[in-house]
């Protein structure tokens, strides 16, 4: 890839030298300067519908013995703009799965992060919307300036929401999003195109989708991006992914504010302790071998039930500890050199990512027009606007592999899928418990020792420990 499709940088402040905004408490600016390098911001997946327990989950978060930045889910209501129901929900005293920001007042919100959202501990506010207007409208109104998401990642795991009106509706959030800058805050959104339906998405598609939402993200003014990965079935072509994710953002993006995120499996999860530590540790280990600067930890209860306050903390020592002492055995890459790095991946990616920006100069209206002609293809996604003809599988030696390929304009020089090979429901079914089967199975792995991790830092919050909503 080249260059020459970067998109033009909106107008606004100069970036500092090191890459972060004028206000140096900015969320962009906290991970790329505390992660990478061998160092690892983690953070939790984490929601709670009452201000107090959400404040309790913060504070607990921030004093974690790690590097932490902070995470406000919101409910399922809120994300779907069900007013109405939510209220409802409220009033008779249901227990939410995530905290409703749009339902409270503001003040409400300013008192809960009182003493706890400061520049040693930046907030992220996730969602899952496919019409998220609402919400960034509330964000800015409350001067929370981190986020997530995507036209596409928010658009069809989730929903029947049709992909134009998804493209359509976070062209016009992200450009509400992106007026914080005239507030004086630099508003920050991650990419959820890494993590689509969570397993048995072969990398190059994940690399793909993550890299056309940021330079969405871009056209519409949000120059302070963050790209993700989340961790599929094979570490070899784990690390091919990120180093893919991390040079087509150095070739396309238009600004170096920019940081990778790699995600804990997202498919079904060990469950055995051992088991859950061992994937976790591997997903540390990944991030910090890759050079990504930040990592969204799962816990031992993952399997089970809702995690509490102290399964969370505890998995984001454990993760701080494996990144430890995955940086003490071998030196990290540099940009510059995962950016250099050349794989199976980075071919298909490039392939892909090339063939929807040729669709149209705006990325919204490309990513809609790959849809409609199957060059994005996700398999095993049901919404109507995918295709449905790609098909993957994994191969002998753990790898995520294409079957059926459909019109993904992969090119020659990308991997091509097994002749005639044909998916059963069978074979669909051990792939899904592939990596849960081969973590349990490992036996003892436990989290690295504690020798290393980061100081914590005080608690300010009221120190309860309730039960964790979070999706």
């Amino acid at each position: 890839m080249t260059a020459d499709r970067r998109p033009a940088p909106r107008p606004g402040p100069p970036a500092r030298p090191d890459g972060g905004a004028a206000d140096a408490g900015d969320f962009g600016a906290f991970v790329r300067r505390e992660g990478g390098a061998g160092r690892l911001v983690v953070q939790p997946r984490m929601g709670f519908d009452d201000p107090g327990r959400m404040r309790a989950g913060l504070a607990a978060t921030k004093a974690a013995r790690a590097v932490t930045v902070g995470t406000m889910t919101l409910d399922s209501y809120t994300r779907l703009g069900k007013s109405e129901a939510l209220a409802d929900a409220l009033a008779e005293g249901r227990e939410l799965n995530g905290y409703p920001i749009t339902a409270h007042p503001p003040a409400v919100t300013a008192r809960m992060l009182a003493g706890i959202r400061d520049r040693t501990f930046p907030v992220q506010v996730r969602h899952g919307s496919a019409v998220p207007q609402h919400i960034f409208a509330t964000l800015i109104d409350q001067r929370l300036d981190a986020s997530e998401g995507g036209p596409v990642s928010y658009c069809l795991p989730y929903g029947r929401t049709p992909l134009a009106d998804s493209v359509r509706n976070w062209a016009e959030g992200v450009r509400r999003f992106a007026a914080l800058r005239e507030l004086g805050r630099e508003p920050h959104l991650e990419s959820f195109g890494g993590c689509l339906l969570g397993q048995l998405c072969p990398p190059s598609l994940l690399v793909a989708v993550s890299v056309l939402e940021a330079l969405f993200f871009h056209r519409h003014g949000v120059r302070d991006v963050s790209v993700s990965y989340a961790q599929q079935t094979d570490p070899a072509q784990d690390r091919e992914a990120v180093a893919a994710l991390r040079r087509l953002c150095t070739e396309l993006l238009p600004t170096p504010t920019w940081h990778v995120v790699v995600y804990a499996y997202m498919g079904l999860y060990p469950v055995t302790e051992h088991g859950a530590y061992g994937l976790l540790s591997d997903a540390a280990e990944l991030a910090v071998h890759s050079g990504a600067e930040r990592l969204i930890v799962k816990t031992v209860a993952e399997s089970r039930r809702i995690p509490t306050i102290e399964e969370n903390v505890a998995a984001l020592e454990a993760a701080a500890r494996s990144a430890h002492s995955a940086a003490e055995g071998a030196a990290p890459p540099t940009r510059q050199e995962a950016a250099a790095a050349d794989s199976e991946t980075y071919e298909e990616a490039a392939a892909l990512v090339e063939a929807v920006l040729d669709l149209h100069p705006d990325p919204g209206v490309a990513l809609a027009k790959a849809f409609e002609r199957g060059y994005l293809d996700v398999p095993w996604c049901l919404h109507p606007d995918n295709r449905g003809r790609t098909r993957s599988y994994i191969d002998g030696d753990g790898r995520l592999r294409w079957a059926h390929t459909g019109a993904l304009p992969l090119g020659r020089s990308a991997s091509r899928p097994a002749p005639l090979r044909r998916i059963g429901s069978a074979d669909l079914l051990a792939d899904l418990h592939h990596v849960q089967r081969r973590y349990d199975a490992a036996g003892g792995r436990l989290p690295a020792a504690a020798g290393g991790a980061p100081r914590p830092r005080e608690i300010t919050g009221d120190g309860n420990s309730p039960r964790v909503s979070h999706n």
